[in-house]
């Protein structure tokens, strides 16, 4: 289902087209050129097969947008999924809006909301093409926060992703990690810290809120004995969350004595983890 954003692409549909609402028509898949600009750069595999069935099964239902070009052709402003699915299928023809759009920098906007309305993009994607939009064509925060209908401070989070080192940036492209692991590492200051514990996240599978307590207490220590031994306090929180189904902290001090915390929501859930311990 597609996301409801508050400057949908619909809207901007009607706002560039010179013609009425009816623009919609059939042109040849041979005369479409793909947009250089496309800020998506992994296609998922899973998702395409899925839409490929899709479409091969009931046709494609949402249009194509592109621009005329000459010569016959027209570049492709949004859907280079459907586009490529439509190729895999063998079909010969697909619906498109044909809207008026001159502006380098408009079909970048629209691109961008093509894709985060119909399927998220990795959120370095999503990064690369707001930096396009802000270091080439000078958009700034504001304005680039309103065209995709987000928060200026998300759009600045997610340009700060662009910082992290080339290795954790790949990781997180490749969904090793995802955004709000990498959001508690954009915190920490120290180059070797950080690629420390992306390691560590990505080794053992920390979640996000393991990962979060992780770096807020790495934060004020030095030593890498005592932040190895905290990360190991996370790894059996992992495992006793296993055995019980729910949340179990672990409180310890430098001498590792300390206590275990394991969180119920009602009785059922009580008696449910006291019979665990039993057969343990």
């Amino acid at each position: 289902m597609a996301k409801v954003l508050g400057k949908g692409l619909e809207a901007l549909i009607k706002n560039y087209s010179q013609e009425n609402q009816n623009n919609q028509t059939t042109i040849e898949v041979v005369n479409i050129i793909t947009n250089q600009h496309q800020p998506r750069i992994n296609f998922d595999e899973n998702k395409m097969r899925m839409l490929i069935d899709s479409i091969r099964e009931k046709g494609i239902i949402q249009p194509l947008t592109v621009r005329k070009k000459g010569g016959g052709k027209f570049e492709l402003i949004a859907g280079e999924r459907r586009l490529r699915a439509a190729q895999a299928v063998g079909l010969k023809s697909v619906p498109v809006f044909i809207i008026a759009v001159d502006n380098i920098a408009e079909m970048m906007e629209l691109a961008l909301i093509e894709n985060i309305q119909r399927v998220d993009l990795n959120p370095i994607e999503e990064a690369e093409g707001y930096l396009v939009l802000k270091e080439k064509y000078n958009f700034t925060q504001d304005k680039i926060a309103k065209s995709v209908s987000k928060s200026r401070s998300e759009i600045s989070n997610k340009l700060r992703l662009l910082k992290l080192p080339a290795i954790i940036k790949t990781g997180l492209l490749e969904n090793k990690i995802y955004y709000a692991h990498a959001r508690s590492l954009l915190s920490i200051r120290d180059k070797h810290l950080t690629l420390k514990i992306y390691n560590q996240i990505t080794a053992n599978k920390l979640s996000a809120r393991q990962t979060e307590l992780l770096v807020k207490q790495s934060q004020n220590i030095k030593d890498n004995h005592i932040i190895e031994k905290k990360y190991q306090f996370l790894k059996k929180e992992q495992i006793l969350q296993k055995i019980f189904n729910t949340q179990v902290l672990i409180n310890a001090n430098k001498k590792t004595k300390g206590e275990i915390k394991i969180k119920f929501k009602n009785s059922k859930k009580l008696e449910e983890i006291i019979n665990q311990i039993k057969k343990c």
